[in-house]
C-alpha cells in the first residue's frame, strides 16, 4: 500500500470507524460497505482539500473519484499531477 492509500485508510479508520481497523479492501465501495454516508463524503472532501492541497469541484463528486481508497488515490494523483508537471 502506498503512502497516500495509507493516509486515506488511517483517516477513514479514525474518523468513520472510530479507530477500529476496517475490514475492507482498497477497491471496496465505502458507501456500499456503510463506512461513509453523504455527510462523511463532505468530511472526506475537507480532508482531501486540507491534507493534499486539492480542490474538489461539484462536478467531481462522483463515485468514480471518491467511493474507494483506490478511486481516491487515483483522483488525488490526477489532481496533483498538473502541480508537479
Amino acid at each position: 500500500m502506498n503512502d497516500l492509500a495509507s493516509r486515506l485508510r488511517h483517516f477513514i479508520n479514525e474518523n468513520f470507524l472510530f479507530g477500529t481497523p476496517g475490514d475492507f479492501g482498497d477497491g471496496d465501495s465505502l458507501i456500499e460497505h456503510g463506512i461513509i454516508d453523504s455527510t462523511g463524503v463532505l468530511e472526506l472532501i475537507a480532508f482531501l482539500e486540507k491534507e493534499f492541497g486539492v480542490t474538489v469541484s461539484d462536478d467531481e463528486l462522483l463515485p468514480e473519484n471518491l467511493d474507494s481508497i483506490e478511486n481516491l488515490v487515483a483522483f488525488v494523483g490526477r489532481k496533483q499531477a498538473p502541480a508537479h508537471a
